[in-house]
């Protein structure tokens, strides 16, 4: 008698449970996939701000270390020839005399007042402003005083046209707008944004016209001549409206803000002044 094979199967029933395992276990892994990359996520976030925070720190403390650096003595009389030089924080010669001024949750910068702009400081964060020279100092071997032409000691100062210069001697500094500027001369001239008022750097008396200055030599070899820097650092919303971390800081004679980090919702500095013990806000200060 001949045999008959049988053949085993899954039944309906057996085969849907199978597949009902499968989406379970596909659906665990795809759980923990999405989880993992959540992490991933959160984690390079968060690396990537501390990153830009600890670039801030670098920026911030190297303005910092630099403020009131500048090659002419502090007691100096002042000459400030900028266009209406008291109308912006970094030509005011005010805050150029203080280098160092730090502002606590409820002092708003001068002239201007909390926001919730894109760049505009927030309410309740501190802040710092920061005045200083630059690195490279050049001597003056030559001074046109009537026409506003300098000559430098050097073609490889790095001036460049539109930068907010300081020169100085023995008796006075006068703080300008370098018309122009190109190997070892700069020029002092009337136009440019904001440009100057005079080409004289004498001195004036308080309420006196611009145009009563009179012409002042910065003669060789006692005169020298730097680039001003001037940054601010404080908390503003980004165009994401998040807190960040900004800087204004003084390029080509204006001043714009920047984003440096974002998240970052406060800014916490302590002074030492001198002949304390103690650090303190800038709110005792």
């Amino acid at each position: 008698m001949g045999s008959r094979n049988a053949v085993a199967g899954f039944s309906l029933i057996e085969l849907m449970i199978s597949l009902v395992l499968g989406l379970l276990v596909i659906a665990a892994a795809a759980g923990i996939y999405l989880s993992n990359r959540e992490t991933y996520r959160a984690t390079d976030n968060l690396g990537v701000v501390q990153e830009n925070i600890r670039t801030a720190f670098e920026l911030m403390a190297r303005d910092i270390r630099e403020a009131a650096g500048n090659p002419c003595v502090n007691n100096l009389p002042i000459s400030n020839v900028v266009n209406n030089a008291a109308s912006r924080w970094y030509t005011n010669l005010n805050a150029w005399n203080t280098a160092i001024e730090g502002f606590g949750p409820t002092a708003a910068f001068p002239g201007t007042t909390f926001g919730t702009a894109a760049g505009t400081r927030l309410s309740g964060t501190e802040a710092i402003q920061l005045f200083s020279g630059d690195d490279t100092v050049a001597t003056v071997s030559g001074h046109d005083a009537a026409s506003g032409q300098f000559t430098l000691n050097t073609t490889s100062s790095g001036f460049a046209t539109g930068d907010l210069m300081m020169v100085c001697n023995s008796r006075q500094a006068a703080v300008f707008q370098a018309s122009a500027a190109s190997g070892s001369s700069v020029t002092l001239g009337t136009s440019g944004s904001p440009g100057n008022c005079s080409v004289n750097l004498g001195l004036i008396g308080e309420g006196q016209a611009c145009s009563a200055r009179d012409p002042f030599p910065f003669s060789a070899p006692n005169s020298v001549m730097v680039k001003l820097n001037a940054a601010r650092w404080y908390i503003a919303n980004n165009a994401n409206g998040r807190p960040s971390l900004y800087q204004s800081r003084l390029v080509g004679g204006n001043a714009a803000p920047q984003e440096v980090a974002e998240g970052v919702s406060n800014l916490s500095v302590r002074y030492l002044v001198r002949g304390d013990t103690e650090y303190r806000s800038a709110s005792d200060v």
